[in-house]
């Protein structure tokens, strides 16, 4: 369901009243709220769309890694894709098997690899090689351990997705994966490392994709890259494959649309293994924004409104307690929020009074865009579409506390995660 309003106009979060739940003692701002049961009904949307083929949907943590979103979507069958030693061990203690884990990154420390190799009876489900060089490095903490590590090949496919260039992972340029001109040397590095099962190969393109083309066209190149691959190990005396792992990037719609659902990104998917004949083995993918992004808000109070200059053009400034140490995207990315009272209000005129959302951080770049506003202003305003790349990215910056978060199941505040006291703060910069 994610935002709406009813018809008396209430901001509501899976039918849930915001205003009511800003009027809760319990409840500071800034707030991120999250709707549970939304993002259980997002999963089983991207379940029922495999119709029937071994999967695994491995939420990317890195999207959200509140424990109760992790534990609401392991509920619904999702495991989880980790980039950090922290992020394995929250999903794990979230209840998500080493089994159902990949891990992706190109900078694993060796802790990190032990860490993922010695896990359970036999390690995560698939540590993702990113470089021809991290082969030999994963094989010498699996022999440290005494273990087989399972790998994967994270293949740069050299494809341009249609998306900002900061979260475009796929082309020739990207730091991430490996060259298709430097397979031959991966296999390589495979067949000489005793303690290496090579499982499946893998492809991420990049984030919010909004469009089918460039993702089909990745999956095409992974399926025809899993059988060259797998006949070179397999003629080597190796294993078969287990898996093949399409990455993620489902986009959402931040105001100015979305062509393809995440169902759409799927069955394409489903069409091309099975046409390739790899339904027999796991199809894999990493969904992180398309199953949060919209089923949370940021919830911020208006602190005052700034005019400029009486005799000037009128200017008008709607300065808030959130900031871009909260929510980071429209900073980095540039990205767009949609922006609206959080009161009950019929829609202002002409779309309002033009008002540049800003917060107290000292950068101009604290600036969440032009938004028309009622006038007077509002007390409060929803940022929405916030349940992805928000807490996750957020940081303590300007001596500004971390906001709450607040989790909502069946209409009601499920948990409350507060942050740290800015008293501790302090005595961390002391070093107390």
């Amino acid at each position: 369901m994610g935002f709406t309003r009813d018809q008396a106009g209430r901001a509501l979060l899976g039918g849930t009243s915001l205003s009511t739940l800003l009027d809760d003692p319990r409840v500071s701002t800034p707030a991120y709220v999250y709707d549970l049961d939304g993002v259980a009904s997002e999963a089983k949307r991207v379940v029922a769309a495999f119709d029937g083929i071994p999967h695994l949907v491995a939420f990317a943590v890195k999207a959200n890694s509140g424990g109760p979103i992790i534990r609401a979507l392991r509920a619904e069958g999702a495991g989880a894709d980790v980039v950090s030693g922290g992020e394995l061990d929250l999903v794990l203690a979230c209840g998500v098997p080493p089994g159902d884990v990949v891990y992706s990154g190109v900078a694993k420390s060796d802790a990190e690899l032990d860490r993922a190799i010695g896990i359970g009876p036999s390690g995560i489900f698939s540590i993702q090689a990113e470089s021809v060089e991290e082969i030999p490095r994963i094989e010498a903490r699996a022999r440290a351990a005494g273990r087989a590590a399972r790998i994967c090949l994270r293949i740069n496919p050299g494809i341009e997705a249609d998306t900002h260039s900061y979260i475009a992972t796929g082309h020739d340029e990207a730091k991430f994966g490996i060259p298709r001109s430097e397979l031959g040397l991966a296999i390589e590095a495979v067949l000489a490392a005793k303690n290496v099962q090579l499982v499946g190969v893998s492809s991420h393109i990049g984030s919010q994709l909004t469009t089918l083309d460039a993702y089909v066209s990745a999956a095409r190149m992974l399926l025809t890259t899993a059988s060259a691959c797998e006949v070179a190990v397999t003629s080597a005396g190796r294993p078969p494959f287990e898996l093949v792992d399409f990455g993620g990037g489902f986009g959402i719609d931040y105001g100015d649309g979305c062509e393809a659902k995440p169902e759409d990104f799927i069955r394409a998917l489903v069409d091309e293994v099975r046409r390739a004949g790899r339904d027999r083995i796991r199809t894999l993918v990493e969904p992180g924004r398309c199953l949060v992004g919209a089923h949370g808000v940021l919830l911020s109070r208006v602190v005052m409104q700034k005019r400029a200059r009486p005799g000037e053009q009128e200017r008008r400034w709607l300065i808030i307690d959130a900031g871009m140490n909260d929510l980071l995207r429209p900073a980095l990315y540039e990205a767009l929020h949609r922006i609206e009272p959080l009161e009950a209000a019929p829609p202002p005129a002409g779309g309002g009074v033009p008002m540049r959302v800003v917060g107290p951080v000292c950068e101009s770049s604290d600036d969440f865009g032009t938004h028309g506003m009622p006038d007077p202003a509002p007390a409060s305003v929803v940022i929405r579409d916030a349940g992805a790349y928000g807490f996750t990215m957020a940081s303590e910056y300007n001596g500004r506390g971390l906001p709450i978060e607040v989790f909502l199941r069946a209409g009601a505040i499920d948990t409350i995660v507060r942050p740290r006291p800015a008293s501790a703060w302090v005595k961390e910069r002391l070093g107390q």
